[in-house]
């Protein structure tokens, strides 16, 4: 017999599963951090629409070049695309769908895709859709293509 499962409207309108403690607990940390340690250089917007060139895509956490408040200036979904786009593996989410994401957002001209593993506390920063560097533990992660280093004892705190 198979089981139906009910989508959230978070999960028909996103389109991804709901995410779960421990997702919101390192992106706020991840935002939180980048923002600290970087707000001068970056803008980190969560959950924002973005308009690629395959389909729209929301990532957990979009880095820009700092992005000034402006009310007069607004967008549902974004245009540019983001210097590096993140994603969090939730409870209920299937792997495969965020590697799908990844080569999406390359093809759309990110420069960094970070995967995150909370369950493995690991960090995956892809610099293309196959080079990637693994950071996991009490490892510092480094994006050298922006410039980024923290330490994944934070991240996962």
């Amino acid at each position: 017999m198979a089981v139906t499962v009910a989508l959230s409207e978070y999960e028909i309108e996103r389109g991804k599963p709901m995410p779960d403690k421990n997702h919101a607990l390192i992106q706020g940390n991840l935002n939180f951090l980048i923002r600290l340690l970087y707000g001068e250089k970056y803008s980190v917007l969560p959950e924002i629409n973005l308009d690629l060139p395959i389909r729209e895509r929301i990532p957990d956490l979009a880095i820009y070049p700092v992005i000034q408040f402006n009310p007069d200036e607004n967008e549902i979904r974004m245009k540019q695309v983001p210097l590096c786009a993140i994603e969090i593996l939730s409870a209920k989410q299937d792997l495969s769908e965020l590697m799908t994401k990844r080569a999406e957002y390359f093809t759309g001209g990110v420069l960094s895709y970070w995967l995150v593993l909370p369950a493995l506390y690991t960090i995956y920063v892809f610099h293309s859709a196959t080079e990637y560097q693994i950071f996991s533990g009490k490892d510092k992660l480094q994006d050298a293509k922006l410039g980024i280093e923290l330490k994944l004892e934070e991240v996962f705190k």
